[in-house]
């Protein structure tokens, strides 16, 4: 059995902030609804988190950072924007042993070490073209798009206990719709609209640029036989019958180098952040029990 640390009483209200942090993100829930195993998990991701934290706010480099009230205001309105009003907001703070005050110096706390790391991260070396150049060719892959295809459809549902929906009833209605759209596809989004059983209905029956083995397979394969504009038989699927809309063809291609830099300079930049942050949290030193930094 994993033994969880207690921390000092200071040290209660920034904890109380990491475990709702930690049970949202490895959860979706608020710790008082985890069962005891996801609890634990929970805990010693926030105290890990903590001691982390910790070390960053005890560090030289976090002395001169001063969070703005108007950071701290902010931080707090994007938490409070989440609650329809502020019972429920101030009740789902009691339920997980936090108040407005410690909400605030939790806040504070996190936005400064996010300051601090956002410094460090700053540190980090620029990207090179060479270096962009060399993860282009060992990265040659990531930069081929696959033929897509924008798609359309209207759904016809099979349902043996509705009379417009038995089987033979939903291959009339979908036939008989597919034979206006073969004459007059431009009223594709207004039928799809007005008869098609998708929640896509409610956007003209769009699905979207897909790529191949996206769709039901026996879809799969109609759209990608019609050329552009061009509007399908009806096809069955094992939920119904469709009509569908081929918009638009996107070739395959891929990316030149030119056209791949801006996303690998991203990419590479973010790493090499990262890396910085983690590089410098790993040297600083770990403080010896009781020694966390309680700053407001």
């Amino acid at each position: 059995m994993t033994v969880i640390e207690k921390p000092a009483q200071l040290e209660t209200d920034n904890l109380s902030y990491n475990l709702l942090r930690a049970a949202l993100l490895l959860f979706k829930k608020s710790p008082a609804e985890l069962a005891e195993a996801e609890l634990n998990k929970a805990k010693i991701q926030a105290l890990n988190e903590f001691r982390i934290e910790s070390r960053v706010l005890n560090a030289p480099e976090a002395a001169a950072v001063i969070i703005t009230e108007q950071e701290l205001r902010q931080a707090y309105q994007e938490i409070r924007g989440r609650y329809d009003n502020e019972s429920a907001f101030l009740g789902d703070l009691e339920k997980n042993r936090l108040d407005t005050a410690s909400l605030m110096a939790a806040l504070h706390r996190q936005c400064k070490v996010n300051t601090v790391l956002e410094l460090i991260a700053s540190l980090a070396p620029a990207i090179s073209e060479v270096e962009i150049g060399i993860y282009y060719h060992l990265h040659a892959d990531q930069f081929h798009l696959p033929e897509r295809r924008e798609a359309c459809h209207i759904f016809i549902s099979i349902n043996p206990d509705y009379p417009e929906n038995t089987c033979e009833t939903a291959l009339l209605r979908a036939q008989e719709l597919a034979g206006k759209l073969h004459k007059k596809p431009y009223k594709f989004a207004d039928l799809a609209l007005r008869h098609s059983e998708c929640p896509t209905a409610l956007q003209g029956g769009v699905l979207g640029a897909v790529s191949r083995g996206t769709l039901y397979p026996e879809l799969d394969a109609v759209l990608f036989s019609l050329k552009q504009g061009e509007v399908s038989n009806v096809v069955k699927s094992e939920i119904g019958f469709h009509v569908l809309l081929c918009k638009s063809i996107q070739k395959a291609e891929t990316l030149s180098l030119a056209k791949a830099t801006p996303k690998i300079r991203q990419l590479m930049k973010e790493r090499a952040r990262h890396t910085c942050q983690r590089a410098w949290i790993a040297g600083l030193p770990i403080p010896e029990s009781g020694e966390n930094n309680h700053e407001q």
